[in-house]
């Protein structure tokens, strides 16, 4: 039987530069943790998440400021498209193509701080209907984005539904469905369709049961992701099975990863879910070995040296760093490239083959300088 069962058909959308739903590819998402009114910290990171492979990012805007400054925002990314704001860091893969990138301004109950952000150059509007207020004041939000030809999505939370569900239902799976239905409805009955829901919970019980529920009760394009997951570990765990079920199903159209932890990871975890689904591939997959009694380097910094210059490299081939020669070669066989440790010197090998003896403190270089000919 195939793991991955047919894809759920719903309606496309379009966020910014990208398409959502329908047959468009499964979107990395993630949010930035800065003062969104700090436009150089923001900017920064968006540079660094949009490095690292994230196709959606969304800020908080909890004030007017915060809105104002997504047109700051704006413009500076699109200075650095014009060259005007060099590249950070020492990069190996250096790409003039610019960052253009959807920005979702995530908005909580004031319906003004939605129009100001809209107005001020957002691609999207997360909001909750319920939470905004009187009828007209969800009008006000709903003319505004359709005006601007901007996406809404619905964000559905297990730790926010209305009392009157809560009552009835309980905290299950159950209510955030209906929930999800009612403020659908609120919006289609005023007329605006460009809407994508998300429905999460901090567990994956309710979270997998949730997605699978909606997805039978409208085609509206869904955002996939256990909320509040926790650390590195947890989060990880919680995320990868939470998501990856879902997905599994034939589920979703946009995903995200959420950590306690800095944002670039959750778009690396996002990434390598879908990797291993086989639904996406971006960059390198990189391999390695758990190490044991025979490593004699630090295989550990090697590694993460290693995956860290590899973020912006375009090949999507196997690289395999092992811990020592005896299994390198031959448990990685399968790898394009790979390097293996030693006791002072270490080998390069390609598909199973040994093509270079290195010293020990040169094997990091030789790989990166291996893959840079390939990209070249």
């Amino acid at each position: 039987m195939a793991l991955l069962k047919k894809r759920c058909v719903t309606r496309q959308i379009k966020l910014g530069n990208i398409k959502i739903g329908g047959d468009a590819p499964i979107a990395v998402q993630s949010m930035t943790n800065t003062y969104t009114q700090d436009v150089d910290a923001t900017v920064s990171q968006i540079k660094r998440l949009y490095d690292a492979g994230c196709e959606v990012v969304r800020v908080a805007v909890p004030d007017m400021e915060s809105a104002n400054a997504i047109r700051k925002i704006k413009n500076r990314l699109k200075k650095i498209n014009d060259n005007e704001i060099g590249d950070e860091g020492d990069e190996i893969y250096k790409e003039n193509s610019g960052i253009d990138i959807p920005i979702i301004a995530d908005i909580h109950f004031d319906y003004r701080l939605a129009i100001a952000s809209a107005e001020s150059g957002a691609d999207g509007l997360r909001i909750n209907p319920g939470n905004i207020g009187e009828k007209w004041k969800i009008k006000a939000v709903a003319d505004c984005a359709k005006s601007l030809n901007l996406p809404i999505r619905v964000g559905v939370n297990s730790g926010s539904l209305e009392k009157d569900i809560l009552e009835k239902m309980g905290n299950t799976a159950q209510a955030m469905t209906e929930s999800a239905m009612r403020n659908i409805a609120i919006l289609e009955d005023l007329g605006f369709s460009d809407i994508k829901i998300s429905l999460k919970a901090s567990d994956v019980e309710r979270t997998v049961e949730a997605y699978r529920l909606i997805s039978t009760m409208t085609d509206v394009p869904l955002h996939v992701g256990v909320t509040e997951a926790g650390g590195l570990f947890a989060g990880i765990t919680k995320s990868a099975i939470g998501i990856g079920m879902i997905l599994a199903d034939g589920i979703g159209d946009t995903i995200r990863v959420s950590l306690t932890r800095d944002p670039v990871e959750e778009v690396r975890v996002g990434w390598e879910i879908l990797r291993s689904l086989g639904l996406r591939k971006r960059g390198p997959e990189i391999i390695s070995c758990p190490t044991c009694g025979r490593c004699k380097i630090n295989l550990f910094d090697i590694a993460t040296k290693v995956e860290e210059a590899l973020l912006r490299c375009p090949l999507t081939i196997k690289v395999a760093i092992m811990g020592c020669v005896v299994n390198g070669p031959g448990e990685a066989k399968e790898a394009d490239i790979g390097i293996a440790g030693g006791d002072g010197v270490g080998i390069l090998f390609k598909k199973g083959e040994v093509v270079q003896k290195i010293p020990q403190d040169k094997l990091v270089e030789t790989l990166l300088e291996e893959i840079r000919k390939l990209v070249h």
